[in-house]
């Protein structure tokens, strides 16, 4: 029976065939990376006015309240204040969203500098 010594495949095998990318991959790979962080920042400025508009339309139905008795306009005050409340969770689903990814990228894009010396010089 032939056996053959087997050699032993490393452990970081994925880290190791990144730091062979060429050059131009590289900056590719990391332009990819950047376009999704510009995504993710988006989506954090989109849930920050999401969160924005509850705050408004609560607000003015305060400072307008002495005009109206909460009682007659029930049946308008619970839907309104029930979407407010949608909002709000909307937009706090979509901040915490885009902070976790964005803090993804930035791991990736650090994982990428630590890798490869020419990242780490042109990147700070």
């Amino acid at each position: 029976m032939d056996q053959r010594k087997q050699t032993p495949k490393p452990q970081n095998a994925m880290a190791d065939a990144r730091s062979d990318i060429p050059e131009p991959m590289l900056f590719t790979e990391i332009q990819v990376i950047l376009a999704e962080k510009r995504t993710s920042l988006a989506v954090l400025r989109t849930g920050i006015a999401v969160c924005a508009v509850p705050l408004s339309v609560l607000s003015l139905l305060i400072t307008t309240s002495k005009y109206y008795n909460a009682s007659e306009v029930l049946q308008l005050f619970i839907p309104l204040v029930l979407l407010c409340t949608l909002l709000a969770i909307l937009g706090g689903y979509l901040l915490i969203r885009s902070i976790v990814r964005i803090h993804r990228y930035d791991r990736m894009i650090q994982g990428l500098k630590e890798r490869h010396r020419a990242l780490y010089e042109l990147m700070d």
